[in-house]
C-alpha cells in the first residue's frame, strides 16, 4: 500500500526572615513604581517576631512618624509582618516608611511587597502574529497560556514524513533521525535506507507518474512545516514560533517519490519508538511522540495496528492525521487504526474545515486552516492568511532557499496536537499515551463552529490541557477522596465520595480524576458506581503492562441524582501485580 502526506493546496515573591541582613539587601533600593504593603522582617529576638499586637503597634507607630496610616495586615507563612500603606503609596512615600523600619535595629529586613507576572511573554519571532492557529480565542488552541507551565524540554517528537530539509528556525532542535525509504530511486538519494532522513525532494514531473489519475506536482517540503508548528525554535527573533518550542524533533523519512510503502512505515514506527528494526541502528533518542501528517485509503492492517500497539506500549504517544477526502475517516490509514489519537481539522472561524475526514473514530479536533473556501474554485488560493504558517523551502523539484508558507491540511491539525502531547508529557513525566490522549479529549473545549460527522471531542485546548495534568487539587466544584485503598492480586476494592449540595442531577460531562499506582494496568477494570448502583465503566483492562492510571474520564451521568455516595469500584484480575487507589475526584 502506497501512503501520501495529508497536507492540502499550499499558499504561500517569597521574602525570608533571617537575623542579619546581607550585605546589599534589595529592600534598600527605593521603590520605583506605587506600593500598598511592606513586608517586614523582625529579629527573632523582638516581640514584633511573634506578637501580632506588638507588631500591629509598631507598624501605626512606625506610620505616624511617616506621615502614612499603616497598620499590621496579617502575619505570612515566613513570620513576616505583612503592612498595609492604607492604599496605593508613591515610591517615595513608601521608601520614608521603609527607613522607619530600617533604623529599627529589631527589624531585620524591609521591602516593597511587589508584584510577579508570568514569564512566558508573547514570541518575538517575526512571523508570530500570523499564527492565529496558536492563540486566537475562536479557534486557536490557547498555547501561550501553556507556556508559563512547559515548552516541551526533555521530549523528542519523532516527524514521520518526507524527512528534513534545512532550515534555521527548526535546526536548533532537530535530532538524528532516519530514512527508512528502502527504494533509492522513490528516495532520490542513490541508495536505500541510511542515516541521513534529508528531503530530497518528492515532486513528480509528469501526469500519471505515481499512479492513474496522478498530477505533476513539485516539492512539498512537507516534513519540515509539520516540524517547524510542533518545535520551531521561538524567542529568537526570526520566522515562526513552534508549539512545543522546547521538545526535539526526529526527523523519520518515509515518503519520498509517489509516495511511500507500508513496510517502509512500520519500520519507521518501530525504530523511532525505541524498538529494534533489522539492519538499522539502535535508535540513539527514542520519540515519546510521533506525528504521521500521512495516510490512504482502506481500513487499518494488521502491520500498522501491531507496529502502534508495540509503539504504545514503549510508552511512545501516536498521533495521526485524519485525512483530507471529506469523508468518514473510518475508510483511511493510519487514521482508523486503534491506540492513535485521530486527529479532525478546523479552520479560523472553528468550524469543521471543508475538506476534513470525519467521522465517530475522531479523537480531537486542531486547526488545521484553510486557503480557500469550499465554495471556491479548486486549486485556487484567496485566503492564505486562514491557512497555518510555517517553515518550507523555495525549491521546486530539490532544496532551495529556506522560507516560511502557510498550508492547509489535517497534516497540519494533527502536528498541534503532537505538540500538545509533548508539552504534556514534558509537564508529566509519568503519563502514558492513554492518559495523555484523554486528557487532551477531556479539557477541549466545544467547536464555536459547526462540524457535520465528528469532530471528536472538541477543539484541543493547551492551556486547560497542561493545567489539568499538572494541578494537584480538584477543579472548582469537585469532591476528592485522598486516602490509600490497597488492590491486592484477584481483589476488588472501592473507595467513596459522598457528594452534597449539589441540586438536581449529575451532568452528562462528569468529570471523574482517577489516580490509581498498579505496575500492570491491564489488570485492571475500573468502575464508577452511582448512589443507585449504576455501574459506568471508565476503565475495562487495556494498556497492557503500562505503570498507573492518572486521568480524568468523562461519564454522562445524566440520569443520576447528584447526592449521595458515589463509589469507585477496582477489580485485578490477575496474581503478580499489585497496587493502590492513590486518590479520585468527582468534578460537577
Amino acid at each position: 500500500m502506497s501512503v501520501t502526506l495529508l497536507a492540502g493546496s499550499a499558499t504561500a515573591s517569597v521574602a525570608l526572615a533571617t537575623e542579619t541582613p546581607a550585605a546589599a539587601p534589595a529592600a534598600t533600593v527605593a521603590p520605583t513604581a506605587p506600593v500598598e504593603n511592606l513586608i517586614v522582617g523582625y529579629k527573632s529576638s523582638a516581640t514584633e517576631a511573634s506578637s501580632n499586637t506588638a507588631a500591629a503597634d509598631d507598624a501605626t507607630a512606625k506610620g505616624k512618624k511617616a506621615g502614612k496610616k499603616t497598620k499590621f495586615d496579617r502575619r505570612l507563612g515566613t513570620g513576616a509582618a505583612l503592612v498595609n500603606l492604607g492604599g496605593a503609596t508613591a515610591p517615595a512615600d513608601a521608601a520614608n516608611v521603609m527607613a522607619q523600619f530600617r533604623a529599627d535595629p529589631d527589624v531585620a529586613y524591609v521591602e516593597p511587597d511587589t508584584r510577579a507576572y508570568a514569564m512566558a511573554v508573547t514570541p518575538n519571532d517575526t512571523e508570530y502574529a500570523k499564527q492565529w492557529d496558536l492563540f486566537e480565542s475562536t479557534a486557536g488552541m490557547n498555547v501561550p497560556g501553556a507556556w508559563d507551565t512547559t515548552t516541551g524540554s526533555g521530549v523528542t517528537v519523532a516527524v514521520i514524513d518526507t524527512g528534513y530539509v534545512a532550515h534555521s528556525d527548526v535546526a536548533p532542535n532537530i535530532v538524528a533521525g532516519y530514512d527508512f525509504i528502502s527504494t533509492s530511486s522513490e528516495a532520490r538519494d542513490g541508495n536505500g535506507r541510511d542515516s541521513n532522513p534529508a528531503d530530497e525532494g518528492d515532486w513528480n514531473a509528469t501526469d500519471g507518474e505515481c499512479g492513474v489519475g496522478s498530477k505533476a506536482s513539485t516539492s512539498s517540503w512537507h516534513g519540515t512545516h509539520v516540524a517547524g508548528t510542533i518545535a520551531a525554535a521561538t524567542n529568537n527573533s526570526k520566522g515562526v514560533a513552534g508549539i512545543a518550542y522546547g521538545a526535539k524533533i526526529q526527523p523519520v523519512r518515509v515518503l519520498g517519490k509517489c509516495g511511500g510503502a507500508t513496510s517502509d512505515i512500520v519500520d519507521a514506527i518501530t525504530w523511532a519508538s525505541g524498538g529494534s528494526v533489522a539492519g538499522v541502528p539502535a535508535n540513539a533518542t527514542p520519540a515519546k511522540v510521533i506525528n504521521m501528517s500521512l495516510g490512504g485509503s482502506g481500513t487499518c492492517g494488521t502491520s500498522y495496528q501491531n507496529a502502534i500497539n508495540a509503539a504504545v506500549a514503549r510508552g511512545t504517544t501516536v498521533v495521526v492525521a485524519a485525512g483530507n477526502s471529506n469523508a468518514n475517516a473510518s475508510g483511511f490509514s493510519p487514521a482508523s487504526c486503534n491506540n492513535v489519537i485521530n486527529v479532525a481539522s478546523t479552520n479560523r472561524a472553528g468550524e469543521r474545515s471543508y475538506y476534513s475526514n470525519f467521522g465517530t473514530i475522531i479523537d480531537i479536533a486542531a486547526p488545521g486552516g484553510e486557503t480557500r473556501r469550499a465554495t471556491d474554485t479548486p486549486g485556487t488560493v484567496t485566503t492564505p492568511e486562514n491557512a497555518i504558517l510555517s517553515t518550507l523551502n523555495a525549491g521546486t523539484t530539490t532544496p532551495g532557499a529556506e522560507s516560511y508558507k502557510p498550508y492547509q491540511g489535517t497534516s497540519m491539525a494533527a502536528p498541534h496536537v503532537a505538540g500538545l502531547a509533548a508539552l504534556l508529557k514534558s509537564a508529566k513525566s509519568s503519563l502514558t499515551p492513554a492518559q495523555i490522549e484523554a486528557a487532551i479529549k477531556a479539557n477541549a473545549r466545544p467547536l464555536p463552529g459547526t462540524c457535520t460527522g465528528g469532530c471528536g471531542a472538541g477543539i484541543a485546548d493547551a492551556a486547560a490541557t497542561v493545567a489539568a495534568v499538572t494541578s494537584t487539587t480538584p477543579p472548582t466544584g469537585g469532591f476528592e477522596n485522598t486516602t490509600d485503598v490497597a488492590i491486592g492480586d484477584n481483589t476488588t476494592v472501592e473507595s467513596s465520595i459522598t457528594v452534597s449540595g449539589v441540586t438536581g442531577n449529575a451532568p452528562a460531562t462528569l468529570k471523574v480524576g482517577v489516580n490509581i499506582v498498579h505496575s500492570y494496568i491491564g489488570d485492571l477494570k475500573v468502575d464508577l458506581v452511582a448512589p443507585d448502583g449504576t455501574v459506568y465503566t471508565v476503565h475495562n483492562r487495556s494498556g497492557g503492562s503500562t505503570d498507573n492510571i492518572n486521568q480524568v474520564y468523562t461519564v454522562n451521568a445524566s440520569s443520576e441524582v447528584a447526592n449521595g455516595t458515589w463509589k469507585l469500584r477496582v477489580n485485578d484480575n490477575a496474581g503478580g501485580d499489585t497496587g493502590k487507589i492513590d486518590s479520585w475526584n468527582l468534578t460537577f
